[in-house]
């Protein structure tokens, strides 16, 4: 058992080749329009998850959608993580409005997303 429980998945980025088209899908599938429209990122919210499309995989070059889990303290699950033997991929730092995001790599290479607001 671990000393912090997770609040759930409430992100998840999906790295996208053609931003319109991918748009056009998401839309769709999801039923509401983008609450963040931008050439670097398209973000959706509903039933409490906010579902983002980053072209190219942005910064971090994501080769697949990664969920991030909702903590309430980055550092202390970090900590875990690490201990149990995942590897830090992408240190934690803020992405604005007081978020902070972080991202490790499990033993079997799958990426797992933090955040904490």
């Amino acid at each position: 058992m671990t000393s912090q429980q997770t609040l759930g998945i409430k992100t998840v980025l999906h790295p996208v080749a053609d931003l319109a088209k991918a748009k056009d899908v998401y839309t769709a599938l999801l039923g509401v329009a983008p609450v963040v429209d931008e050439p670097y990122y398209v973000g959706y919210e509903t039933s409490g998850q906010h579902i983002g499309l980053v072209p190219g995989g942005g910064p971090q070059k994501m080769t697949s959608p990664v969920a991030y889990w909702q903590v309430e303290d980055i550092a202390a699950k970090l900590a875990e993580l690490t201990a149990s033997g995942a590897s830090i991929s992408e240190a934690a730092h803020e992405v604005g409005g007081g978020r902070i995001v972080a991202a490790v790599t499990d033993v079997d290479g799958n990426v797992l997303g933090l955040l904490q607001d």
